[in-house]
């Protein structure tokens, strides 16, 4: 039987830790509680809340619902999503992580003074297009600003403007600086300023993955397929240990790959449950022990 341990610095950041408390906190008054997109990117997590009363809306759904709680996720939402509640009579019950929200008035701020210039400067996010963090920040400049996902999307873009870069919070820091790198051998004229806005509660958990992947034979890591920070932090296990499977839950588990390693690590996303690694504990131990007995 091997030796299974659970990563202690895996698990919920402290923004999906406030969401989750606010859902269970609010699931506990009278009536319906909405709430706008997965609350978490882990299917599993959102099921045990829609169990519990939590219905996932899009954001067509809210336009059609008055008169009731909507809870905003840790990811954020751009201005539009207030004024939508706001006209329909909504109650919102806002859980947008901390970090997230002070990067939202930052670059709001900074837009509503560039209005004033002769040419607003160009606002850059780099981050993943379509994210739901990532769209309530582009919405912070009316829709203007430009999301880049690589350095291959500099192409396309005027880098002879001014420039402000700013990164959506989950990116890693060694892509944001090879943004800033490729920005700066491109630009010729113009000004460029950039602002390392990082959680580095989540960019720190990339070394601490590594160290903890390293030390065991083979690794389970735990996230849900949406979740953009799995995929990161998945590519650094599998860097640290080629050992390592991505799974969702129990039932995606490869048993066979197992077979034979004296050390498991379980370890996960920033969305990833702890009650879903001691679910992923469970079965291994439950398994690989009756795996491990004899052949009668």
């Amino acid at each position: 039987m091997p030796k299974i341990e659970i990563d202690a610095d895996s698990g919920y950041c402290f923004g999906v830790v406030t969401a989750i408390r606010k859902a269970e906190e609010e699931l506990e008054k009278p009536g319906s509680l909405f709430c706008l997109g997965d609350i978490v990117h882990n299917s599993d997590e959102v099921e045990r809340l829609r169990r519990k009363g939590l219905k996932t809306i899009t954001h067509d759904d809210l336009h059609g619902l008055h008169d009731v709680k909507v809870l905003l996720r840790a990811h954020g939402e751009p201005p539009q999503t207030y004024r939508t509640a706001a006209d329909h009579n909504i109650e919102v019950i806002d859980a947008t992580c901390p970090v997230v929200l002070q990067l939202q008035r930052r670059i709001k701020q900074a837009y509503d003074e560039a209005a004033s210039l002769p040419v607003r400067p160009l606002f850059i996010i780099y981050g993943k297009e379509g994210h739901a963090e990532v769209n309530g920040l582009v919405g912070q400049t009316d829709g203007e600003a430009i999301v880049i996902q690589s350095e291959e999307d500099l192409e396309s873009v005027d880098l002879d403007r001014d420039i402000l870069l700013y990164s959506q919070t989950t990116k890693s820091p060694e892509g944001f600086e090879g943004i800033v790198e490729a920005i700066k051998k491109r630009k010729t004229k113009g000004s460029f300023r950039y602002f390392d806005t990082i959680c580095r509660q989540v960019s720190g958990r990339m070394s601490k993955i590594r160290e903890f992947a390293s030390a065991h034979e083979a690794v389970v890591f735990v996230s849900g397929s949406k979740s953009s920070n799995g995929k990161v932090l998945f590519a650094q296990c599998l860097e640290a240990n080629p050992r390592s499977m991505h799974v969702s839950n129990a039932a995606d588990i490869d048993l066979e790959r197992l077979r034979g390693v004296s050390t498991i690590g379980i370890c996960g996303a920033t969305s990833t449950p702890r009650w879903l690694m001691n679910q992923i504990m469970d079965y291994l131990t439950t398994n690989l022990a009756i795996n491990a007995e004899p052949t009668p």
